[in-house]
């Protein structure tokens, strides 16, 4: 979950100790959020990085705290492509213009996510490939700075997904029109971080399993993708969805995505990871019981409640084990 509380892209205590803490709280994987792979691919101004080697050393603080309590560090490198430049949601999230300190966005064609939005600028080929070294060169920071597990964005309406999605993606070259030119910058982003990528740790890949529009990214496209990138080296897909399209129609109900994930895992064999609207034990392990999923992915209920995992634990009859610090409270 962003935090929209970095400058210019750099970690701070904030992050150590809202990071730390779910470590703490019995998290076996705690990933970093949505970190740029340049700066104009960040979400708002306040945005985490990792486009210069500069950015290492606050990370290595919380990959080496995560580790040491006991969970295993992971870190999302993203692109926002077209829906980059804006304000933080509690400022509003509007788009920020050049004029007032935000910057042109790129997109795979000159379409805007909202209608009053600056027009993006389409990425030339050669400025494509500049992305796609630059999610390699963040890839390989990630390594130096000790994280165990690297997740490649590809969802929520943001870059790889506009490239992904017929409705964002417009262009006429080998990057458009069939679905395999549409993946094509995917697979390309996915096998430059796997060749930097020790061969033993996983590479996730979080998608947008459906756009939830006519005419959009459907889950027949997303089992395909998931085939493809099974292929190029990604090990478990993490099953989100929408983002793209303002228009979307969701059925916001409980476990309302894991449906994706079982689809998903079933029709390629690939591990995925269930996310939205999972909110209990129960609901969580009957996810993985049933083989829906491999892994469950927490979000809001983990800003509500840092210690979900010691609490499941003790309500799935299995022995929390928090940090000795906090032993007098778990007794």
């Amino acid at each position: 979950m962003c935090q929209y509380s970095c400058v210019d892209g750099f970690t701070t205590d904030w992050h150590l100790v809202h990071l730390g803490s779910r470590a703490v709280g019995g998290s076996g994987l705690v990933m970093v959020e949505a970190t740029a792979v340049e700066a104009r691919g960040r979400i708002s101004p306040a945005d985490s990085g990792i486009w210069k080697d500069e950015h290492i050393g606050p990370l290595t603080r919380i990959a080496a705290f995560l580790r040491e309590h006991g969970a295993v560090p992971a870190i999302q490198l993203a692109h926002a492509g077209r829906k980059a430049s804006v304000q933080r949601p509690w400022d509003g999230g509007a788009a920020i213009r050049e004029a007032d300190g935000g910057w042109r966005t790129v997109a795979p064609s000159a379409l805007p996510f909202r209608p009053d939005d600056p027009l993006p600028r389409e990425l030339s080929k050669s400025e494509i490939q500049s992305i796609v070294t630059a999610f390699r060169m963040g890839a390989e920071r990630a390594v130096q700075a000790g994280f165990q597990v690297v997740e490649i964005h590809s969802a929520h309406g943001y870059l790889i997904h506009e490239f992904l999605s017929p409705l964002s993606n417009h262009r006429t070259d080998e990057y458009g029109g069939e679905f395999s030119n549409r993946c094509r910058f995917a697979a390309e982003v996915i096998q430059a971080v796997r060749q930097v990528w020790p061969a033993h740790l996983p590479v996730f890949l979080r998608i947008s399993a459906s756009d939830w529009v006519d005419g959009g990214w459907t889950i027949d496209d997303s089992v395909k993708l998931a085939a493809l990138a099974g292929r190029h080296g990604v090990d478990l897909v993490d099953c989100s969805s929408g983002g793209l399209a303002l228009q979307q129609k969701i059925p916001m109900v409980p476990g309302y995505q894991v449906p994706f994930a079982e689809r998903i895992r079933r029709d390629t064999g690939l591990p995925t990871g269930a996310v939205g609207l999972i909110t209990t034990a129960s609901q969580a392990d009957e996810i993985v019981r049933a083989g829906k999923a491999d892994l469950i992915l927490m979000a809001r209920e983990s800003l509500r409640d840092p210690y979900f995992p010691l609490r499941a634990a003790k309500a799935l009859g299995v022995e929390p084990v928090p940090p000795v610090q906090y032993g007098r409270a778990w007794m």
